[in-house]
């Protein structure tokens, strides 16, 4: 504990879900609460496939963390690269040589996507979908590869510029896909001269037997005849084995593309490597019930770097709602014990509900005992992803863009901020 009259000091690596929503739990407790994060602002990945696809832009699911906090006057904001944590002298290192000490020391540093080994080759050519960077980057090749298309004599290259492969069938998949089906589909069919939009190739490939494969059965056929409705040639079954500047290599077979997207697997952040714990499945820590680190007084985790179990002894999920109850939980649990000695209760997780879209007027929602899809699923998908959103102006900013887009087919965003590769210049 802190000496004299200062105050217990919490520092929070992470201004995700997790994090954040641990640190406005700690707001109005005496404590000191310093908040760690490489970028200067918290984003809203879940929507962020809709700014790879023009539909947003950045600033409409991001904001700066320092206004998030800002009405907190126990919480201090640090942009910074952390790069390991001394567990004996409690204090996390940074990358610019300053240390911070802590009382409560709080990881919340998400997850990346994993390649499988393949990192160094599949990366470059098949962004995931994790950072503002990685977004931009795949608008930016989409778009270029429409424009590349119009000019283009050749029909083979010409198809393969049309051509879109996304890796991964799972939620993000799923919407990424599909989105870029409705981009082609209704956006672009009318802005071309040469080219047909509407031809444009989808694949989504999947290696398991079928799409969003932790969702029931039925709704995950739902979404593929959605899917194959809007013109995404789905494959299933189907194991990627290369990834090249210029197509996949799926079952032996070559598929010329020019857009590729990555979203087959996550993996924990470098979080356990820091602390020098054995990593649990996926590269995350493994916690006790109170989130705690086993060994390590005064460490816990959340979100996406830890592994906690639920009631029925499996890990929790990788989700935006596991994330943000872990931090409210130990927000308040650490608020009690630093104050009074409590000790922080054990957390149990309220399932809310797990959703995706599949497109205009299609998204699938399973409660558990109830499910939901069309219509009503695609209405609700809209409703909560609102209402997560961190103030009024973006849910207000975000509720016009998506009825605007409903109305109009329309997408502002189509913005093309990068300069092409040498190749591809005049």
């Amino acid at each position: 504990m802190a000496e004299g009259n200062d105050r217990p000091r919490v520092v929070i690596v992470g201004a995700g879900f997790g994090g954040l929503a641990c640190a406005q739990a700690l707001g109005a407790a005496p404590v000191r609460v310093t908040v760690v994060d490489r970028h200067n602002y918290h984003l809203f990945q879940p929507l962020l496939y809709q700014v790879a696809t023009a539909a947003l832009s950045p600033a409409d699911i991001a904001e700066p963390i320092r206004r998030i906090l800002h009405r907190h006057r126990n919480i201090d904001v640090r942009m910074a690269e952390v790069t390991g944590v001394d567990t004996a002298g409690r204090a996390v290192r940074l990358a610019d040589g300053a240390r911070l000490p802590y009382d409560r020391l709080v990881i919340a540093t998400g997850s990346v996507y994993s390649y499988f080994g393949h990192e160094a080759e599949w990366e470059r050519h098949a962004p995931g979908l994790k950072t503002i960077e990685n977004a931009r980057e795949i608008r930016a090749r989409l778009l270029q590869a429409f424009e590349a298309a119009e000019v283009c004599d050749d029909a083979a290259e010409r198809d393969r510029l049309l051509t879109t492969v996304v890796i991964g069938g799972g939620p993000t998949g799923v919407e990424m896909a599909g989105s870029v089906a409705e981009l082609a589909r209704y956006t672009l069919s009318r802005d071309f001269r040469r080219i047909d939009p509407t031809k444009a190739r989808i694949l989504l490939v999947e290696a398991a037997p079928r799409i969003l494969g932790t969702f029931p059965d039925d709704l995950g056929a739902y979404a593929e005849r959605a899917l194959r409705d809007k013109g995404v040639q789905v494959m299933t079954g189907a194991m990627v084995e290369r990834i090249e500047a210029d197509g996949v290599v799926v079952g032996g077979r070559k598929i010329p593309a020019a857009t590729m997207v990555w979203g087959a697997g996550v993996k924990a952040s470098p979080a356990a490597r820091w602390l020098g714990v054995e990593p649990a499945k996926g590269g995350r820590i493994a916690v006790e019930a109170d989130l705690s680190v086993p060994g390590l007084p005064g460490v816990y985790a959340l979100g996406d770097t830890a592994q906690a179990l639920g009631a029925d002894g499996a890990p929790l999920p990788g989700l935006a709602q596991v994330a943000k109850q872990q931090g409210e939980h130990l927000g308040a649990g650490l608020a009690r014990e630093l104050a009074g000695g409590a000790p922080v209760g054990p957390f149990r997780f309220r399932n809310r509900g797990n959703t995706a879209i599949v497109g205009r007027n299609a998204a699938v929602f399973d409660f558990g005992r109830r499910r939901l899809k069309g219509r009503l699923a695609w209405l609700l998908w809209a409703i909560v992803h609102v209402w997560l959103l961190v103030n009024f102006e973006k849910r207000l900013m975000v509720t016009v863009q998506w009825l605007w887009r409903w109305l109009t087919y329309q997408r502002g965003a189509r913005l093309i901020t990068r300069e092409p590769p040498d190749a591809e210049r005049p």
